[in-house]
């Protein structure tokens, strides 16, 4: 009796990822690689969602309705042709057409699904011309990674890996980096983006939206209640975003085409409750020198300058905020210290009111660059007030004339040696010291602490020439001042002395291992 080969083994996505890029070198240029596995894996996730949702069809209702359309759809999960199943392709994997059967079933679902309009490539595997047995290799790697990920954003998850790993050029060069999940949570957790407009001017492929839409549903809220619209520059990119949200049944508003958020806004007349971004840090040469002047998001302030487009994208999401609305976003550290226009217009945020919380990250945070970075908090309405949220009554006090200082650079868990992530137990500290700060009580529940937090009156930031760096703010500890230097430099001379004795030692045996090979070595 004949065997039956045994499945391969499922392995993790950077080792599948890993070895996909191997099986493409040589054949396509490395800032592609995350192209070719990105659509591929699109068809993996869809195809294994489908045929859940198919068994269950069959098991609760009947073998009768598994081809019902109806029965896929009210659980967003896209209902799949044969042609444009998984399965279908895995049969074919070693035909001499597979490139053409990809490109068929890509076309095909997107042309089943509106949501996925413009989202996936076009006849893209038939005009590559890859080697059928390097394409059938690489839809087996495909074919082991374990799509059922509760947690993770995993289109941006590989974005992010191929980013790091071979295409370093496309967004390091440009100050774009992937948010990694920790931090878009801990904005989520911070904002609460229980219900109503949500915003990213810089969506990217669209991590915000999926970890907030996560948030919502850990925390028992209707993600139906949130309207999400973003907007994204790279075409390819835009796609990303679009395929990302889709195989999640997130509905969002992504604009008609990517587009420049500053000379082609999307979204001109929204006005969001939410705005969470992850702008480009330091962007150059944003507008021409007399390009967008007049534009309506400067109303009130200077004209954010040439040189530099973080004020632009400040100013861009200080319009977009309705009455109520809450803002988080990143931005590189000198734009909490910037002199000259930057300066007339961050003053006027303060004396506006607008600002609410700063916070400095750790370093290491980012696969792409160990630069530290600072959520800023932007808030339309600090003003005493009561609100009723995900069910719960929140007492909001009086705020316009402080704004919270924070600093997590002593915070996070290392992970891959080289990184930091902000733990669960991390981001619970922030948020809680956030969100008491807020309230009525905060008396009682708020408290400076040394190297950690700080309320700041305007004064305070007035008589410091409006800075914003939360170090010029927060108390911290002087350790030297109760150090006993006999007793540190005793302990220091010891350390040092069998330090010196163990290189002695060491030296000692290398040269006898030399003179035991006849190589002796004269000193």
């Amino acid at each position: 009796m004949a065997r039956t080969a045994k499945p391969k083994k499922e392995i993790s996505m950077e080792e599948a990822l890993w070895k996909s890029a191997d099986k493409l070198r040589g054949s396509v240029e490395p800032a592609e690689y995350k192209h070719v596995v990105l659509s591929l894996f699109f068809l993996k996730f869809a195809g294994d969602k489908f045929d859940a949702q198919r068994e269950m069809i069959a098991k609760q209702y009947g073998e009768k309705f598994v081809d019902t359309v109806a029965f896929y759809t009210k659980d967003n999960v896209f209902y799949l042709p044969p042609e444009s199943r998984w399965s279908y392709i895995m049969e074919n994997a070693k035909q001499d057409d597979i490139a053409l059967k990809i490109d068929t079933a890509l076309y095909t679902i997107e042309k089943n699904n509106p949501a996925l309009k413009g989202a996936l490539p076009d006849n893209y595997y038939s005009r590559l011309q890859l080697d059928t047995a390097k394409l059938a290799s690489l839809l087996d790697e495909i074919n082991r990674i374990n799509t059922d990920d509760k947690e993770n954003d995993i289109i941006g998850r590989i974005y992010e890996y191929f980013l790091s790993k071979f295409a370093l050029a496309e967004g390091k060069g440009k100050g774009e980096f992937y948010t990694p999940k920790c931090i878009v949570n801990l904005i989520a957790e911070m904002l609460e983006p229980y219900d109503g407009i949500l915003y990213d001017p810089c969506c990217g492929s669209g991590g915000m939206f999926v970890q907030s839409m996560k948030f919502v549903e850990a925390h028992h809220g209707n993600k139906k209640q949130v309207s999400i619209y973003g907007q994204e520059y790279t075409n390819t990119t835009y796609k990303l975003c679009k395929m990302n949200l889709a195989i999640r049944g997130i509905s969002a508003n992504l604009g008609e085409t990517a587009a420049n958020t500053f000379t082609n806004d999307q979204h001109k007349d929204l006005k969001a409750d939410y705005i969470m971004a992850n702008p480009p840090f330091n962007q150059k040469a944003w507008r021409a020198e007399n390009e967008l002047i007049d534009d309506p998001r400067w109303d009130g302030y200077e004209v954010p300058p040439t040189s530099n487009a973080n004020y632009g994208w400040i100013l861009n999401i200080v319009s977009k905020l309705s009455q109520n609305g809450v803002a988080g976003f990143l931005l590189a550290n000198g734009a909490l210290s910037d002199d000259g226009t930057e300066l007339k217009i961050r003053k006027q945020l303060i004396e506006n009111n607008l600002v609410e919380a700063i916070i400095i990250l750790p370093r290491n945070l980012f696969y792409t660059t160990d630069i530290s970075v600072t959520l800023w908090i932007l808030n339309k309405n600090k003003k005493a007030r009561v609100v009723e949220q995900n069910g719960q009554l929140k007492r909001y006090r009086d705020r316009e004339r402080e704004i919270l200082f924070m600093d997590l650079r002593q915070m996070g868990s290392p992970y891959e040696k080289k990184y930091i992530e902000l733990t669960e137990e991390n981001r619970a500290k922030v948020t809680s010291v956030y969100h008491n700060w807020q309230q009525a009580d905060y008396e009682e529940t708020y408290e400076n602490i040394p190297e950690f937090c700080y309320s700041a009156s305007f004064e305070e930031v007035a008589e410091k020439g409006f800075t914003l760096v939360p170090s010029r703010y927060i108390e911290f500890v002087n350790r030297d001042e109760n150090i006993d230097f006999d007793t540190k430099m005793k302990t220091l001379q010891a350390e040092l002395k069998e330090l010196l004795v163990q290189e002695e030692q060491s030296k000692a045996d290398l040269l006898a291992v030399f003179k035991e090979l006849g190589y002796e070595i004269e000193l």
